[in-house]
């Protein structure tokens, strides 16, 4: 924690104390800085919440469409190499792993009962993207981001893994519209 000494008031924002004496200006902009903070780690969350929920939906998509094994491992690989290629960043080695992680999960449990059967395939989808997305975010957080203590990894993990959730469910809706040939009109009548 860092801790910044002057005379008189304590404010506390999660991982700063600062004590200061009770100068109306120097409270207004702490106060405003806190703000900006809260703002930035809600970005960051809500980037991890969009991260998963596109790629698990594509994942569960090439998973449906090609029922072939290495083809999702293929498909994060793909994805690793043109983001590193475009605007780098090692943390997306984080996503590689769990769409291996997820080509396995799908294997293992068999296309028929992930894609063919109601229930189980809710279940199975739904569960493997909330794991693989929050396995993604303890990557990330732990290894890439060097985040401390656990528990801020933990909620990093937390809001891949609700990206997950909805990637998986979003994911299924549209593998579900496309097996029944739903088609979305544009309103061009």
């Amino acid at each position: 924690m860092q801790k910044l000494k002057a005379m008189h008031h304590t404010f506390s924002f999660g991982y700063v104390i600062i004590e200061m004496p009770p100068d109306p200006n120097t409270i207004v902009s702490s106060l405003l800085g806190s703000l900006i903070g809260m703002i930035g780690a809600i970005a960051v969350a809500m980037h991890a919440f969009l991260c998963d929920f596109l790629a698990f939906t594509s994942l569960i998509l090439v998973a449906w469409w090609t029922r072939k094994f290495g083809a999702i491992s293929l498909t994060g690989l793909i994805v690793t190499i043109l983001t590193f290629a475009l605007r780098g960043g090692s943390h997306m080695l984080g996503f590689m792993a769990t769409s291996i992680l997820f080509d396995i999960l799908t294997r293992t449990i068999g296309y028929t009962n992930c894609f063919e059967k109601p229930l189980p395939s809710t279940i199975s989808m739904i569960s493997f993207s909330t794991m693989c997305a929050g396995a993604a975010g303890l990557i990330i957080g732990s290894v890439f981001m060097n985040l401390n203590p656990i528990w801020t990894v933990i909620a990093f993990a937390s809001t891949h893994a609700v990206g997950g959730i909805i990637g998986g469910i979003f994911g299924l809706i549209l593998v579900n519209a496309l097996k029944t040939g739903i088609t979305i009109l544009s309103h061009s009548q």
